[in-house]
C-alpha cells in the first residue's frame, strides 16, 4: 500500500546476491528476529544459477510479518544490483545489507526510531556501525557529534566498514553507476562521494550489521577486482580526484588510475585526467602497481 507514492514502512533493507543460497538464510533469519518489522526486504537476484530463487519464493509465501520482494536481473556485478534497487525502492529510508551479513535483533528499530526523533531534510541519512560476529566494532567508532560526511570520517582518522542508511529521495537524486562492457565493478563510493558534497549523515553510534567477509567476496579479492574491472576503477579514480583534498590523498589516488589505464590500455588516460600534472608523476608508481596487479593475475596463481 502506497501513500504519496512511498510505501508505508520506513525502511527498505535490499540484499543484492549472485549464487549464495548456501547463506542467505543467515540474513532471512535476523531480520524474522527484528524487534521492529517496519521494512520491506527487497532481493536483487544478479543473475544466480543455484537455488536462490526456489529459496526465496518459500520465504515469501511463509507469514513473515514484513514484505519480501524479489527480482531476478542478468548478472553484472554488485553496482548493478545497487542500480536496480535504487530504480525500485519506495520507502523514505533504505540501507543494503549483503547476502552474507545479517542485523542485530533491534537494528531496524533502532534506525526508525533514531530517524523519527533527528530527521531533518538537511541530512541525506545516517551512518551507523559494523561490527563482527563477537561484537567488535570493524576499524573505529563514529565521532561524538551530530553529524558527518563519509568522506569526512574517513579524512579525520577514521577506520573500517560503517552501515550507511540513506534517505531515497537524496541517493536518487546523483546518477546511476555506470556499467562498462566485460566489466563487472565499479566502487560504490561513487554515489556517496556525491552526496558528501551536498549533505552530512546523522550519526548514530549502534551496531546495525554484523558483517562477515567471505572468501569469494569482493573484500577479498581486491587485486583480482582491479585487474579485471580496470575501467570502472579509472572512472571512480577521475571521480576522486575533482574532490580529494591533501597531497598524499591525491597522489595515491593518481597512482591507482595509472595502473588502472595501463590495464585497460587507455593511451589518452593523462589528456583525461582532472589533475594531469600529478597523473605525469604518478605514472611510475602507477607502472608499478600495474605490473604488481599482472603478477598476483598470472595464470595458475
Amino acid at each position: 500500500m502506497l501513500i504519496g507514492g512511498l510505501n508505508m514502512a520506513t525502511l527498505t533493507v535490499f540484499t543484492p546476491t549472485y549464487n549464495r543460497a548456501y547463506v542467505l538464510k543467515q540474513c532471512y533469519d535476523s531480520l524474522c528476529r527484528q524487534t521492529c518489522k517496519d521494512f520491506v526486504w527487497l532481493i536483487v537476484d544478479d543473475g544466480s544459477s543455484d537455488n536462490t530463487k526456489e529459496i526465496v519464493d518459500k520465504w515469501i509465501a511463509q507469514n513473515n510479518g514484513f514484505e519480501i520482494r524479489y527480482v531476478y536481473k542478468e548478472n553484472g556485478g554488485m553496482h548493478t544490483g545497487h542500480n536496480k534497487a535504487y530504480e525500485l525502492i519506495d520507502t523514505e529510508l533504505n540501507v543494503c545489507i549483503d547476502s552474507d551479513d545479517y542485523m542485530p535483533d533491534d537494528a531496524v528499530e533502532l534506525i526508525v526510531n533514531f530517524w523519527n526523533e533527528n530527521k531533518d531534510g538537511s541530512y541525506s541519512g545516517i551512518i551507523a556501525l559494523d561490527v563482527y560476529k563477537n561484537g567488535q566494532v570493524i576499524g573505529k567508532e563514529l565521532p561524538n557529534k551530530k553529524s558527518t560526511t563519509l568522506s569526512g570520517y574517513y579524512q579525520n582518522g577514521g577506520q573500517g566498514d560503517k552501515k550507511l542508511i540513506y534517505r531515497t529521495e537524496i541517493i536518487n537524486k546523483y546518477p546511476a553507476y555506470p556499467e562498462f562492457d566485460g566489466e563487472k565493478f565499479v566502487p560504490l563510493d561513487y554515489k556517496y562521494l556525491l552526496c558528501d558534497q551536498d549533505y552530512e549523515l546523522l550519526i548514530m553510534n549502534k551496531p546495525v550489521c554484523v558483517v562477515e567477509y567471505m572468501e569469494d567476496g569482493s573484500s577479498k579479492n581486491m587485486l583480482r577486482q582491479y585487474y579485471r574491472n580496470p575501467r570502472g576503477f579509472a572512472f571512480m579514480r577521475k571521480v576522486s580526484m575533482k574532490y580529494d583534498t591533501g597531497f598524499f590523498k591525491n597522489f595515491k589516488t593518481c597512482i591507482h588510475y595509472v595502473s588502472s589505464s595501463f590495464i585497460s590500455k587507455n593511451r589518452k588516460f593523462v589528456k583525461e585526467s582532472p589533475r594531469k600534472g600529478m597523473t605525469v608523476l604518478a605514472m611510475p608508481f602507477g607502472f608499478a602497481l600495474y605490473l604488481l596487479v599482472l603478477y598476483n593475475n598470472r595464470e595458475g596463481k
